[in-house]
């Protein structure tokens, strides 16, 4: 008998606990697998219930009026009839001036987007960098706006715009946006700036750098997964408001939000303008999260990482 063929019992019992130690492992693992589909089948529910809705809503308002009102848009399936004209009498200016709205959604929404990310930027990079007295206390009373409701400020908002002459203009809702949405801006990106590792920003001092060449040169290209995630949920935010701009706009400022909700007011039956109005209003938000949509994920993702 060779040598080889002798087992010690201490070697046979390590063998026995690593075999042991092996098969929770390997049971955990042939688990995996199993609950990896289930979620991806749960999710792929989930996500076809979801777009079911919208999916009748594209396909309304390709039909002509008579059939929208007669049957609904699973019958298109059955005999289809598209048409075009829907999204050309909404786009008309003759129908209640959609798309003048649309380009008024634009115009508000772009400067309602940087002003907000240039100030909440400027004010983190203070509150997270810059030591000065009462930082805290001022920190804590910009973060606790946030559970003032926008609706408590309408009024006392409306009555200072008309009192400086800024009713009717696009400043009223530029104004009101950007300050709805400062707290959240600076809470967000002071945390970011705060997680950017100290001796960065110290090398950069010790080097001759002041707090402009420091904010613009330095922490800014790391901010910007944090800033486009932010913008992503602002202009989303602005786009799809409908309270802003039906209390401070005007006739010629209106956002394509209250356009299609006074064409529910006015077209309550005439549902393949509605959905076509509906699906012009979400085009733009669509290609704009769809184009940011990376710098959206590791916007996320930063928040939880450490530098």
């Amino acid at each position: 008998m060779s040598s080889a063929d002798i087992t010690s019992p201490g070697t046979a019992v390590e063998s026995e606990k690593a075999a042991g130690a092996r098969a929770p492992q390997t049971y955990r693992e042939s688990k995996k697998p199993s609950k990896s589909i289930f979620a991806t089948i749960v999710a792929t529910i989930i996500a076809v219930l979801w777009t079911i809705p919208t999916i009748g809503l594209l396909i309304t308002s390709f039909r002509p009026q008579i059939d929208a009102l007669r049957s609904g848009w699973w019958e298109a399936f059955k005999e289809p009839n598209f048409t075009l004209d829907n999204y050309r009498e909404v786009l008309s200016s003759g129908t209640e001036g959609i798309g003048q709205s649309f380009i008024n959604s634009i115009i508000i929404t772009v400067p309602a987007v940087v002003l907000p990310l240039v100030l909440a930027s400027l004010a983190a990079y203070g509150f997270a960098w810059i030591d000065f007295r009462g930082r805290a206390a001022l920190f804590v009373a910009v973060f606790a706006l946030q559970i003032v409701p926008l609706q408590v400020a309408l009024i006392p908002l409306l009555t200072d715009y008309v009192d400086f002459g800024l009713s009717g203009s696009f400043w009223p809702i530029w104004i009101s946006h950007s300050i709805f949405a400062l707290p959240l801006a600076v809470y967000l990106l002071n945390n970011f700036m705060r997680e950017i590792p100290r001796e960065l920003v110290e090398a950069a001092r010790v080097d001759g750098a002041g707090h402009v060449k420091i904010f613009f040169q330095v922490l800014m290209p790391l901010l910007t997964p944090a800033i486009a995630a932010f913008g992503i949920f602002q202009f989303l935010w602005v786009w799809n408001d409908l309270l802003v701009g039906l209390t401070f706009g005007s006739t010629d400022t209106k956002p394509i939000t209250v356009v299609v909700a006074e064409l529910v007011g006015t077209r309550g039956s005439a549902w393949h303008l509605l959905s076509a109005g509906a699906f012009v209003s979400i085009i733009l938000p669509v290609i704009v999260f769809v184009s940011l949509q990376r710098y959206f994920v590791r916007g996320l993702l930063a928040g939880g990482l450490k530098g």
